[in-house]
């Protein structure tokens, strides 16, 4: 699997950690060993510039997922084809906010921002209730699962 971290923010974040994460996602939803993922830390200026280009909202976000190849995952039987996932952008400095009201870290924030970004990659979505229940039971399940103790829960604006 090629997962490439970047952090262009200001703030340090575990690039280490990160790939770990994707790897395990990868690995347990059973995407193919080719997949290509690319994870951006940036600063409040840029996800404000992608948030208002991409979804015409103002402000910064919290992470932001861009798919290119619509790969959806697979089963132990019957992986998931090959090819590039896509983008999960996250803003360190809007995570540092929400894991303060939520009461967990910001290391804790930008793990569970990464899982919550993968699954939108992989068709995953919460606009509907069920969608909701869905998605936020595995997101939960995966964490916690890297982490090895219960996750935190999702504190997404």
């Amino acid at each position: 699997m090629s997962i490439e971290v970047n952090n262009e923010s200001a703030l340090p974040a575990n690039e280490e950690e990160l790939t770990r994460l994707a790897r395990f996602i990868m690995d347990k939803l059973y995407l193919h060993p080719q997949s290509e993922l690319s994870v951006i830390l940036v600063d409040e200026e840029a996800m404000e510039r992608l948030h208002i280009e991409w979804m015409d909202e103002p402000g910064p976000t919290d992470v932001m997922s861009f798919p290119m190849d619509e790969l959806r995952p697979g089963t132990a039987s019957r992986p998931a084809a090959a090819g590039m996932l896509g983008d999960i952008v996250i803003c360190p400095q809007v995570a540092a906010a929400q894991a303060k009201a939520a009461g967990h870290t910001m290391e804790e924030e930008i793990l569970l921002l990464e899982t919550h970004g993968l699954l939108h990659l992989l068709g995953y979505d919460h606009a509907e209730p069920e969608e909701k229940e869905e998605m936020f039971g595995l997101q939960r399940e995966l964490l916690s699962g890297f982490l090895g103790r219960d996750a935190p829960l999702e504190t997404m604006q």
